[in-house]
């Protein structure tokens, strides 16, 4: 990877790792859909102009059936589920648990017919599920359960999202497609938020609503374009297992929350779980040329 790869990766691996926490710090103060419209509006205002210079917003509402179908299971129902959950649980469990999207990815592919799970992919799964079962067993209170299960559900559409977009939205713009999204969602949160404004806000909660639009979304996806192009989008992908690390870190960090038991043994086993769970076998073609080398 080029010089400007890991600096467009390790900043993409920063950006989004934040969210975490300053969903953590935001929803102390503010109702979690009054913070998930702020990032979507903040976020659709900064990429509109970029998105209308490449007039990528009208391919993307010609098919507004998926676009919506993708806005509700990537950006709607999980950042609202988010929020919710990290009312509850700290920012660097949530991270760590977000972890699995991968895992859960490659199980739905498979079940689609598109990839076959190999021994090593199903030991990577089941090694990544047993990191995630080792953080709550040790980790999460019983009350919290119901937090973990929105995460989950979270995490669960963070996988099918992509999906989305690889098989109904392919030959759109990508652009396109975030910035419609992020307007479409804040459209829909829009109707409920004047019922859930707070009173007054902290700077810091405040401050981290608008880090979110701003850093965490309108930067991170412009910066995410960039790597693509650098890099492709199979290598940039691996900034999945980037995320919970940076999250783990800042939680500990910024918020003193502890580095736990189910963390230590957890965040391990749910990254080599990913890793194995999500690589693809080599080509037989491949595989028979390295053989005769």
């Amino acid at each position: 990877m080029s010089k400007r790869g890991w600096i467009l990766f390790l900043s993409l691996g920063l950006l989004w790792g934040m969210p975490y926490l300053l969903i953590r710090i935001a929803v102390g103060e503010i109702d979690p859909l009054v913070v998930a419209l702020a990032r979507t509006l903040l976020g659709s205002l900064l990429l509109l102009p970029l998105a209308l210079h490449r007039s990528a917003l009208a391919p993307a509402f010609r098919k507004w059936k998926w676009l919506l179908a993708f806005t509700l299971i990537e950006i709607s129902l999980p950042w609202w589920l988010l929020g919710h959950a990290e009312t509850r649980l700290n920012s660097s469990t949530a991270g760590l648990l977000i972890a699995v999207v991968p895992l859960f990815a490659a199980v739905i592919v498979s079940r689609l017919g598109h990839e076959k799970l190999e021994p090593r992919r199903i030991f990577g799964l089941a090694l990544g599920f047993a990191g995630v079962a080792l953080l709550v067993g040790l980790d999460i209170h019983f009350d919290d359960l119901a937090a973990v299960a929105a995460t989950i559900v979270v995490a669960l559409c963070y996988a099918i999202g992509p999906i989305i977009i690889d098989r109904k939205l392919k030959d759109v713009p990508a652009i396109g497609v975030i910035t419609g999204s992020l307007i479409v969602a804040s459209v829909i949160y829009l109707p409920f938020a004047p019922f859930l404004l707070p009173d007054s806000v902290s700077l810091a909660a405040g401050s981290s609503v608008v880090g979110l639009g701003v850093l965490c979304t309108a930067a991170a996806f412009i910066v995410f374009f960039a790597l693509i192009a650098e890099v492709g989008p199979a290598r940039a992908t691996v900034i999945t297992y980037v995320n919970p690390a940076v999250a783990i870190v800042l939680g500990a960090l910024v918020l003193d929350e502890p580095l736990t038991r189910g963390m230590l043994i957890g965040f391990p086993l749910v990254i080599l779980g990913s890793f194995l769970g999500t690589m693809r076998a080599k080509p037989a073609a491949a595989r028979t040329a390295e053989a005769a080398t």
